[in-house]
């Protein structure tokens, strides 16, 4: 023990069991939350101890809709399978209440449980391979044969329509409506705005398109009671009455942070330790099958970028707008306040010194790019002039060896 203690004196054990204890609750106030939204639109909702597991019998089409396909191709050969065979059993037992298991009978062939099947097959899927029939003798035969066919439609209608449900999914739809990785925070129009972009990839469009902000936080109220998925609808700014956007190129929405936001008292020092989730709602009919489509994204305070901008994307080409959608989710930083927007309304000076600093930084990028233009201009009269010297000079060195041959031939 004398020892140790001459090879690590107590000032630095002290010193570094306090540091451990000061880490401990960083690390603790760092812990990831749990997200109410994926970014790719599934709900991060477990749903446990359900007792009442018999509801979803009651909806059968609807559960064998949202089953996994390798359950639904379960269910689907089954379905045709056991049937086959009901039905099979049920010609076996006609069949011999009939007396046509006799094998004194001239000209036919007892009948077996393997006749039977494939008889039962032939008469669901309506095939004839013209080796087995019925004839009017039998009442028995002729009721089973009507009640098979009504079973096997039924059967047909119902896996066929869930197969069809599930290859059309809305959700297949969403997969090319794309959201921007990351919102932003910046001035626009002389206010505070909460940003992101949306887009969708394919040519054929999202009728009556509308999206949708909701805020989700941990609330409690002035009674104690913890609310921790809390639902709060912020507006979207949105020139038309109707609340549509025509998606036909990446749009970005906007939402004015004021009174009614959420966001309203918070800064850019507050947002990191905020435990808020931003959830974006777009919803529309596919104009090819219609029916109505949803896509969800979220984003959280890390997420979040604070005094950016998007990036243009969409260019005139000759007569042609095009949109590079490898620029999407690009952002430029540019000159906005750290202060919450309940500030800005406060102190309307601050909103006027980051006008003035935006117009300079502005008129500071013209400046870069016209001397970059100038210097790219110039570089590219130089490398011409350069080039027709080259062309002179070689013209003259090769008739300046003719000159010569043709004076010496004199």
């Amino acid at each position: 023990m004398l020892a140790r203690k001459s090879i690590i004196p107590e000032e630095y054990v002290l010193a570094r069991i306090a540091a451990e204890n000061l880490r401990k609750p960083r690390v603790h106030d760092h812990q990831r939350k749990a997200r109410f939204v994926a970014k790719s639109g599934a709900c991060n909702v477990a749903h446990k101890n359900i007792r009442e597991q018999g509801r979803f019998l009651q909806d059968v089409f609807t559960t064998l809709v949202d089953l996994k396909w390798r359950h639904t191709l379960v269910i689907f050969t089954m379905s045709f399978l056991c049937s086959w065979l009901l039905f099979a059993m049920m010609w076996w037992l006609v069949a011999f209440a009939h007396g046509d298991m006799d094998m004194n009978i001239k000209n036919l062939e007892p009948l077996s449980f393997t006749s039977a099947f494939l008889f039962s097959i032939e008469v669901q899927v309506t095939i004839g391979f013209g080796g087995r029939m019925m004839t009017e003798e039998c009442p028995h035969a002729i009721s089973l044969l009507i009640m098979q066919n009504i079973v096997g439609l039924i059967v047909n209608a119902v896996m066929l329509g869930c197969i069809f449900m599930k290859t059309a999914q809305s959700h297949r739809r969403a997969e090319t409506l794309i959201f921007s990785r990351h919102a932003v925070i910046a001035i626009r129009n002389n206010k505070l705005c909460f940003m992101f972009r949306v887009g969708d990839l394919r040519k054929s469009m999202i009728i009556s398109a509308s999206v949708r902000i909701q805020v989700v936080r941990k609330t409690v109220t002035p009674e104690g009671e913890v609310i921790p998925i809390q639902q709060i609808d912020i507006p979207v700014e949105n020139p038309i009455d109707s609340n549509n956007v025509f998606l036909v190129a990446p749009l970005i929405i906007c939402h004015v942070i004021d009174r009614r936001s959420p966001l309203y008292e918070i800064s850019f020092a507050d947002l990191s330790s905020q435990d808020l989730e931003v959830i974006v709602i777009l919803e529309g009919v596919v104009e090819t099958t219609g029916i109505t489509t949803q896509a969800r994204t979220s984003y959280i305070a890390e997420e979040i970028q604070w005094g950016h901008r998007f990036v243009s994307i969409v260019t005139e080409e000759e007569g042609v707008y095009s949109v590079d959608y490898s620029k999407f989710g690009n952002t430029v930083k540019v000159v906005a306040p750290m202060c919450s927007a309940r500030e800005l309304d406060e102190k309307p000076s601050i909103l006027i010194q980051t006008l003035q600093k935006s117009e300079l930084s502005h008129q500071n990028s013209l400046r870069k790019r016209n001397s970059m233009r100038r210097n790219n201009s110039m570089r590219r009269n130089n490398s011409m002039r350069r080039n027709n010297s080259g062309l002179l000079m070689s013209k003259v060195q090769f008739l300046a060896p003719e000159q010569n041959v043709g004076s010496m031939e004199t």
